[in-house]
């Protein structure tokens, strides 16, 4: 993979190999996101703690300001897959007729999880506004479920759930640092707004 990425003129770090011990190098995307490929054993790294909600990443999402640049680099370059794309509600958009995406979301080549592309984001953000943006998401079979298990753990504050415009049911609980914590459902409860999925959902 290294060897690829250098014959495409991306300038790979050596490899070298992280706590546990496995070969990673790493790389940064087209718009200077830190990006990193690891070579897996194919072993638990852990065994999750009873009283977590969620042992799976599904997704991580962050701030993209050159859509095509994007594409052209994951989809193109490392061979990521559509997954979704959607925009918000036209009376939330203060654009032209002609609708753009907000998120646009990339499944990984051999694999269900994927990259969410956070669209049309100020230059001027907050870091509140940021934190919301750039986010990874749980995987959970039940987000109403899963609220009821953050109350336990002692979350009081968090948002949903609820169904968004991709069909599926989520919460957003936030870290001290005001970065976004999603918790979501595998499948949609719904249909998408905006277009239909284009891949496979991942599975439990």
């Amino acid at each position: 993979m290294r060897e690829y990425l250098l014959a495409h003129k991306i300038d790979a770090s050596a490899i070298t190999k992280d706590e546990t011990g496995s070969p990673r190098f790493s790389f940064k995307d087209s718009e200077g996101n830190p990006i990193a490929f690891v070579q897996q054993s194919g072993e638990r790294f852990f065994t999750p703690a009873a009283h977590q909600a969620s042992a799976r990443i599904l997704h991580a999402g962050f701030i993209v300001k050159d859509l095509a640049r994007e594409v052209a680099f994951y989809q193109g370059l490392l061979g990521f897959k559509l997954y979704w794309h959607g925009f918000f509600p036209p009376e939330e958009h203060a654009k032209s007729a002609t609708q753009e995406d907000d998120w646009y979301e990339i499944q990984v080549p051999d694999g269900e999880e994927w990259i969410e592309f956070m669209l049309n984001i100020s230059p001027r953000a907050d870091k509140q506004e940021r934190g919301v943006q750039n986010h990874f998401s749980l995987g959970v079979k039940n987000a109403n479920n899963a609220a009821s298990h953050l109350r336990v753990n002692g979350a009081t504050n968090f948002d949903g759930p609820e169904v968004g415009r991709d069909g599926k049911n989520s919460l957003d609980i936030y870290d001290p640092d005001l970065s976004r914590v999603e918790v979501m459902d595998y499948n949609p409860t719904k249909d998408p707004c905006c277009h239909a999925y284009s891949a496979l959902h991942p599975k439990p």
